[in-house]
């Protein structure tokens, strides 16, 4: 299986546009704000949490990027308005920071002093390994003026323990996921078993130290592990919580909640959803399986309707 998923994911640039963005729909939550409104509220109907996510990364030009730092403020303000439980997540590449890293700074400052004015959140999220150091510079930077500022953890990363044992001596508020960016395997763990075994020790270290984190996974496994290690601290509800993006596993995502836990959903919007869509699903080829798997069930629907697959819906 894991075999077919790979090979699907090498598919996913020849797709064309409309298929990516039809079957890309359940994981991606449209272009603007008011879509975005729309599935935040949704999913707190249904108890879960959220983090938004204003799409574009790795830019080469600041001339936008002021736009995108207003748009994560339009987010906070609605989410303020409308009492969503919700908070925002930011990728520093998308805000200037392989172009000008004070001018990212600034971009930065902007998002996490008007988040701490409403009351709210900001995690900064982890790109690829050319990144990490000066993500997490800017985090640490933050980290000692304001006390709503996160960071992520890349489990696949060999360097990571040793980020998580430094981080955690100030207590950071992480979010722990394995990593899905191609790396060297001299930087990051290849075999599933060894990526698992490291997801699991860097978040000992990170509870042990008393940190927050956001046990952010869609691996079954990961789960059951992460929740015996909860019931063996005596770690209350408000301690912890897991992640999960948006539209993967709908069943997973209801066991964690039957468990008593909190769920917060990952919840990426924006006009540029088809480089996200078409990277995420081909550096993943697992969801990348998991798509082509819900575009086969959906066509054959369609055909047992006595549609054509590529007839378009007038609904």
């Amino acid at each position: 299986m894991a075999a077919l998923d790979r090979l699907i994911a090498t598919m996913v640039p020849l797709l064309p546009r409309g298929i990516v963005r039809r079957v890309s729909a359940r994981y991606i939550a449209g272009e603007s704000l008011a879509e975005v409104t729309a599935i935040v509220e949704d999913l707190n109907r249904r108890g879960r949490l959220a983090t938004v996510d204003v799409l574009g990364e790795f830019v080469d030009r600041l001339e936008g990027v002021p736009a995108t730092t207003e748009q994560y403020v339009q987010v906070l303000e609605v989410i303020r308005e409308r009492s969503l439980d919700a908070n925002i997540s930011i990728k520093l590449t998308a805000l200037g920071l392989q172009v000008d890293p004070q001018f990212c700074r600034k971009q930065v400052r902007r998002i996490v002093e008007r988040a701490m004015a409403l009351g709210n959140f900001v995690r900064i999220d982890m790109e690829d390994a050319t990144c990490t150091d000066d993500t997490l510079a800017v985090f640490r930077e933050f980290q000692d003026e304001h006390e709503n500022v996160g960071i992520v953890l890349q489990a696949y990363l060999r360097r990571t323990l040793n980020d998580a044992r430094a981080l955690g001596q100030k207590a950071a508020n992480f979010r722990l996921c394995k990593g899905i960016y191609v790396e060297p395997k001299r930087i990051a763990w290849k075999e599933p078993d060894a990526i698992r075994d490291n997801y699991v020790r860097a978040l000992e270290v990170m509870l042990d130290a008393k940190s927050y984190v956001g046990i952010a996974t869609h691996d079954e496994t990961l789960v059951w592990r992460a929740m015996d290690m909860i019931r063996r601290r005596g770690l209350d509800p408000t301690e912890y919580e897991f992640q999960m993006l948006l539209g993967v596993d709908p069943d997973l995502e209801q066991v964690i909640l039957d468990g008593g836990h909190r769920l917060r959903i990952y919840v990426p919007y924006g006009k540029a959803w088809y480089s996200y869509a078409t990277r995420r699903l081909r550096e993943n080829p697992a969801i990348a399986g998991y798509v082509f798997k819900n575009l086969l069930t959906m066509l054959s629907g369609r055909a047992r309707l006595g549609r054509g697959p590529l007839e378009r819906s007038k609904s």
